[in-house]
């Protein structure tokens, strides 16, 4: 009787990769001269080595070598044709810059960028919708300055920002910029102007830049925030609510906002007022749409908290605690790799119409990671059935024993 069909052939961490183009990382590589005095440890070897301490959740070097250590006879499958040492490893870290890492996620989400939408997602304004908002880690070091004021005891820790754009219709990360914890959120405004015309875009009033939703305005870009609650406008023209209307809103008027030094400059602008009953709290939403309905405009704000919930996703399941470098460089790569680990594991669970809850599925992959089976998404599908089939082996290859009281060890 031959082996087992489930448990063999491939590692997972192997078929996973195998999102990543090879050739394409090669690509990436030379257009940043990212081999330039590299002898073994290439980009496409720094990369896997990465991933392999996103997926695994290790928090130092030497932890990542002893896994490696343990899984030696296994890395040839993985393209690595050797095992890295600890100094090399960390010297590695320092001038490979984090813009690779960052343009090889880009690569691995656009080319399957189309298995990412959510078909069930109907509604053609929130296909155009991208959400964005930031996220801040926290380093034991002041490598980047941190937010707050200096403790009275003790040395401040430093902060890293990650500046994010997501798609509505998606659940991972279609644009991430980095800065120290302390710049503020509006700078990054400018990178919304890259956005198609026609796009609606969606963030908290931490971005609040008259200057900007002026421009986002003459570029035909629609965005929807709350208004500040120190804001300076003037109501203009009031909308009629229609009967059919959600009961929640309560006000629907054109505003001009004034800002600069003098107030001076105006941006034309829309409130909407609406009562949550959900959470007995009042919403004051401006946007730039005059066209939308006031309640569609309360939906786009509400669905904000998919950032909120990606970013929840990749602090519980890639913890970024600890970091294998204690410069910005590496710190960055270590978090674009643990972003492309979460795409890698999204795209998997998109192709499993089994439900699995993200965090499980990441578990198991955790555990299993080096292990081999033949078809990833066929176990996931049924983890019992893939097992059961190893039992039916089993009583097959001793159903003619002379000693079936063998087969108890197996059933």
């Amino acid at each position: 009787m031959g082996k087992s069909k489930n448990f063999n052939g491939q590692s997972i961490f192997n078929q996973l990769i195998k999102f990543i183009d090879k050739s394409e990382v090669r690509k990436i590589a030379r257009e940043h001269s990212a081999e330039r005095y590299v002898k073994k440890f290439t980009t496409y070897n720094h990369l896997v080595v990465m991933l392999f301490v996103s997926l695994e959740g290790y928090q130092s070097i030497r932890e990542t070598i002893l896994g490696l250590l343990a899984n030696a006879h296994k890395l040839d499958h993985l393209g690595l044709s050797y095992l890295v040492r600890r100094s090399t490893f960390a010297e590695a870290n320092k001038p490979r810059s984090s813009t690779v890492f960052g343009d090889i996620y880009k690569s691995v989400y656009q080319k399957h960028a189309e298995s990412l939408a959510d078909s069930r997602l109907n509604d053609a304004d929130l296909k155009r919708l991208y959400i964005m908002d930031s996220t801040t880690i926290s380093l034991f070091k002041d490598i980047l300055k941190g937010v707050g004021r200096n403790p009275k005891e003790g040395k401040k820790k430093g902060g890293i920002k990650a500046h994010t754009i997501i798609k509505a219709s998606e659940n991972v990360p279609c644009l991430v910029r980095y800065s120290e914890a302390v710049r503020h959120d509006h700078m990054f405004l400018k990178e919304v102007f890259n956005l198609v015309k026609g796009s609606i875009i969606t963030f908290d009033k931490g971005y609040v830049d008259y200057a900007q939703y002026e421009a986002l305005t003459q570029s035909q870009i629609w965005y929807v925030t709350r208004l500040k609650e120190n804001a300076t406008y003037q109501p203009g023209k009031e909308f009629d609510i229609p009967e059919d209307a959600d009961s929640g809103v309560l006000k629907d008027e054109e505003i001009i906002l004034y800002y600069g030094e003098k107030k001076q400059l105006k941006h034309h602008s829309r409130r909407i007022a609406y009562w949550d009953s959900e959470n007995n709290r009042l919403f004051e939403f401006i946007t730039n749409n005059m066209e939308l309905e006031a309640e569609k405009i309360a939906l786009i704000y509400k669905k904000r908290w998919q950032i909120e919930l990606l970013f929840k996703q990749l602090k519980q399941n890639f913890p970024l605690k600890y970091f294998l470098g204690d410069n910005e460089n590496a710190i960055e790569i270590q978090i674009w790799t643990a972003m492309l680990a979460n795409l890698l594991i999204t795209l998997v669970k998109g192709k499993v119409k089994k439900k699995w809850a993200f965090s499980n599925l990441v578990s198991i992959i955790r555990q299993q990671l080096m292990n081999y089976i033949n078809n990833l998404y066929g176990f996931l599908e049924d983890p019992e059935g893939s097992w059961r089939e190893v039992i039916k082996q089993k009583k097959i290859k001793y159903q003619n024993s002379l000693f079936p009281e063998t087969m108890g060890a197996y059933f």
